[in-house]
């Protein structure tokens, strides 16, 4: 008997060590009692005509899920080695929020695109998560924002968290993060993850729909969170993480073997709770940072900030660890000028030096506390850099690479923790939005004296989106997997919106040249709004995974 796909699916939910996610939230009399209470307070503190940039023009959520959408329409030719599904996840609220939203609040709603023998297929569809049903349940949102936690309407915002909480109205047994922020895949698994929460294990059928299974929690291994910026190191299969959070010691490192078994924590010590977004490793260390973006409460409500505060005052941190260290005790601390860091491209080892090619941010409350975007900075000093750390001399130093503003580094994978030569980046505008892709070789120095992003000097190429065009992380797909052929012979792929036209495309570039005409355009059946991070499953990790 042939089983329907619904059926298929079903049957794969108690996979493994897949913990399958079943809140059970309360919905009785406490329930409204407390929804009316914050409602009091809402009426009583919160602005009602706040503006929602994040949730305005293709900020904007989609209202519902794509189902399989076949046969697309494909300007070009789809090449071989794209056979597999690109994925993108990003913040799609389910639910309007009561009170204030930031971008990083909402429900993660992965995109996808299967490619196969030159044809697509798109498909749309929510991370299941704890959170996500629960307020199914409700019909409405019910959880804390970050957009709600500024000033003293903060503070009464978590005491009707923490009261939901106590009460059992919201069951937090499985969690409460929003698995909107990246994916990777490790051990037969793809993951949608948010640094806040565990990773949720999602499930790729062969015409390119997706299916949450559950949570992984590596056996109960895992009782903190974990990073959204996992590292897997090509050569050996390991994974390397880390999960950070508001209790001493702040930070833990762990390393998870190839076949899927995560070490003993590593807990290291920091002097206060901060926002720890990526990390880096090498062939034998791996890099954390510990920059001044602080989780503080109590600013919070006296400087009527977001309980994420930036100190420019203070040095930037970072620490080198042997990456199979059991404790903390070999780690070597370095110190920069201040900055902050979202995203880094890669790392290696040179001699004496650790080498970390990372996108430095001079200042990072333009995005964190500036939830309506009113304020928008001629630049938004975000540039390409190359920090050096002597582990003899136990010197730091470092190199701006770039103008601004570039973010979302990438680069050809199987070169990661080794050295490289190209990374790709995207140029950020004024609002934080993505108007091309431009290509660094990092064999050649930057041209003196250049305040704006152009080719010439270490930038070999710029892919520019055009008038109302606006786009999203690259991921590079190398023609040939592994490092014996060219690094940058392959293709780069990402999510394209025009707010001229509002229709959304994927583009695949030729990466080793950065041409104007895309390899191959695909027309999207819908509008697909800005995310976050992307990654590309080969058609070997889908049938893999599929076995699984």
């Amino acid at each position: 008997m042939v089983k329907g796909k619904e059926e298929e699916k079903g049957a794969e939910r108690n996979e493994g060590e897949v913990v399958v996610v079943t809140p059970k939230p309360n919905k009785g009399l406490t329930s409204k009692a407390i929804d009316w209470l914050e409602t009091l307070i809402i009426k009583c503190m919160y602005d009602p005509s706040a503006p929602h940039h994040w949730l305005s023009g293709n900020f904007a959520p989609i209202l519902d899920e794509t189902p399989p959408c076949t046969n697309l329409p494909v300007i070009g030719h789809l090449p071989e080695c794209l056979n597999g599904e690109f994925v993108r996840v990003g913040p799609n609220p389910k639910f309007p929020p009561v009170a204030g939203y930031h971008w990083f609040d909402g429900d993660g709603m992965i995109h996808g695109l299967r490619i196969k023998d030159g044809k697509a297929t798109y498909v749309s569809r929510y991370v299941k998560t704890s959170r996500m049903k629960q307020e199914e349940t409700f019909g409405g949102a019910k959880f804390m924002k970050l957009g709600d936690l500024r000033g003293l309407f903060g503070l009464f915002m978590v005491n009707m968290q923490i009261l939901r909480e106590k009460l059992k109205v919201l069951d937090m047994s499985y969690g409460f993060g929003t698995a909107n922020t990246a994916m990777i895949y490790h051990h037969g698994k793809l993951m949608a993850l948010n640094e806040g929460d565990k990773p949720y294990a999602i499930k790729v059928f062969e015409d390119g729909d997706l299916q949450t299974l559950g949570l992984l929690d590596y056996d109960k291994r895992l009782t903190h969170s974990f990073t959204a910026h996992p590292k897997v190191d090509p050569f050996t299969g390991e994974m390397f993480t880390f999960g950070y959070s508001q209790t001493p010691p702040y930070m833990t490192y762990r390393v998870i073997s190839r076949t899927g078994v995560m070490d003993d924590p590593v807990p290291i010590t920091l002097a206060d709770p901060v926002m720890m977004h990526d990390f880096a490793i090498t062939e034998n260390y791996a890099i954390v940072m510990d920059l001044p973006l602080f989780i503080k409460p109590k600013e919070m409500v006296k400087e009527k900030k977001l309980i994420i505060t930036f100190d420019a005052t203070k040095k930037a941190r970072f620490g080198i660890l042997p990456r199979y260290a059991k404790n903390e005790l070999l780690i070597k601390w370095f110190e920069l000028p201040n900055c902050f860091i979202f995203h880094n491209a890669n790392a290696w080892e040179e001699g004496d030096e650790v080498v970390l090619i990372t996108c430095r941010l001079e200042n990072p409350d333009f995005i964190i506390n500036n939830g309506d975007m009113k304020e928008k900075p001629e630049n938004i000093h975000n540039e390409l850099f190359e920090m050096r750390f002597n582990m003899k001399s136990g010197l730091a130093s470092q190199k701006k690479l770039s103008a601004s503003a570039v973010d979302f580094p990438r680069i050809n994978e199987s070169y990661t923790g080794r050295k490289q030569q190209y990374v790709y980046g995207t140029i950020l505008d004024q609002s934080a939005k993505i108007t091309g892709i431009v290509k660094f070789d990092l064999h050649m120095n930057p041209e003196a004296g250049k305040r704006k992003l152009e080719v010439g000097g270490n930038i070999q190429g710029i892919f520019d989106l055009g008038v109302g065009g606006f786009g999203s992380e690259a991921i590079f797909v190398p023609r040939q997997p592994g490092v014996t052929s060219e690094e940058d012979d392959g293709y780069l792929i990402h999510f394209v919106h025009n707010e001229n036209t509002g229709r959304s495309a994927v583009n695949v570039i030729d990466a080793k040249t950065m041409s104007p005409d895309p390899v191959a355009v695909v027309e999207l059946p819908n509008r697909v709004p800005y995310g976050f991070h992307a990654f590309f499953l080969t058609e070997e990790q889908l049938q893999e995974q599929a076995k699984r």
